[in-house]
């Protein structure tokens, strides 16, 4: 073909007496797709979401550090967000109840779940679970952590980690360890801590911590790897002594309680901690969305305050902070759980 030839048209040619009624046709048809788009529902697009309240699910009964956190956070994220979040307790399983409920939730944005340490627990602790912690969540971010205090009967003649050691080295049964359940942080911090110092110690499981701190304080049972904020008062109170703290830095209120590292533990750092998550498929936009206004409430100084009095530490960072710590939770725990042989009842 000649270089000066024009090139053949892509569309079909139209016929000269047909080809009025043909462009309006499609004038009509391109209308229609700009007058669809326009009329769309606004809940649809992502960048117009919330356009309703949000749920948010936790997997623990009301009260609980999980819960406390999580209502904190909701009233602070519905001020940024411009809708209601409100908390749906789903407690059962150890938290698997919840997560599973969530799971299998439309990704919308609509559904949202406080993902904690326990879900990563789970990966390993349960034989087989309804939901897959890592393919059915993506993580908006981290929200708080809370550590553990190693406590101790106050009749005890223990007033460190050392003298723990020497303690349960010198008993012929050992010291003993309660736990709110078997396979939570509290039981598996004591199990990290056992298999570092090489101790006889023997856990004695409660159904919630509850039981477990009233038996301590009774003399039932030596000690205990307690979240912070339900021991806390008790050893304020001098009803519980706290030898130390399993986070890597001390705690503010109990200044001159040493962390397990400083105890001769190097690298101890278990902390229970709580995400935002969403069902796996949530558009990018929304989880964003939600990582911005997360970010604004750990960084208001009221939420900081309140954080503090309950022992935690705001957290944050960005979704793939999050997720990237949660599958490094996850490894963590499998060789826990494995070296302890510990099951869920």
């Amino acid at each position: 073909m000649p270089a000066s030839s024009p090139r053949p048209s892509p569309w079909p040619a139209l016929r000269p007496q047909r080809a009025g009624r043909r462009l309006f046709t499609l004038a009509a048809l391109a209308a229609a797709v700009v007058l669809g788009s326009a009329t769309a529902p606004a809940a649809a697009q992502p960048e117009a979401w919330p356009t309703k309240p949000i749920r948010l699910v936790v997997g623990y009964a009301a009260g609980g550090a999980t819960d406390v956190v999580a209502r904190l956070v909701a009233v602070k994220m519905s001020e940024q967000l411009g809708q209601p979040m409100l908390v749906d307790n789903r407690a059962g399983a150890n938290s698997n109840l919840g997560a599973e409920i969530v799971a299998r939730a439309a990704p919308d944005g609509y559904t949202l779940y406080v993902y904690t340490i326990a879900n990563t627990i789970n990966a390993s602790l349960y034989p087989r679970l309804g939901y897959d912690p890592v393919k059915d969540f993506e993580l908006a971010g981290l929200m708080a952590k809370i550590p553990n205090i190693l406590v101790v009967n106050p009749k005890l003649p223990i007033r460190s980690v050392a003298d723990y050691v020497r303690h349960a080295k010198a008993s012929k049964e050992g010291l003993t360890f309660a736990s709110s359940g078997a396979g939570s942080s509290i039981h598996l911090s004591g199990e990290m801590f056992k298999m570092q110092s090489g101790l006889n110690m023997l856990h004695v499981p409660y159904k919630g911590s509850a039981p477990a701190i009233t038996d301590l304080m009774g003399g039932q049972v030596d000690s205990m790897f307690d979240n912070a904020p339900s021991s806390l008062p008790h050893v304020q109170a001098g009803k519980l002594r706290a030898i130390a703290v399993t986070s890597a830095q001390r705690l503010p209120q109990l200044p001159d309680v040493p962390t397990l590292a400083e105890s001769g533990y190097a690298g101890f750092d278990v902390q229970s901690w709580f995400a935002l998550a969403a069902p796996a498929g949530t558009p990018r936009p929304v989880i964003d969305r939600l990582n911005a206004a997360l970010a604004k409430v750990l960084a208001a100084p009221d939420v900081r305050q309140r954080l503090q009095d309950l022992a935690a530490t705001p957290a944050g960072g960005t979704p793939e902070q999050a997720r990237a710590f949660a599958a490094a939770e996850i490894q963590r725990w499998r060789e826990v759980v494995k070296a302890s042989g510990a099951s869920a009842q």
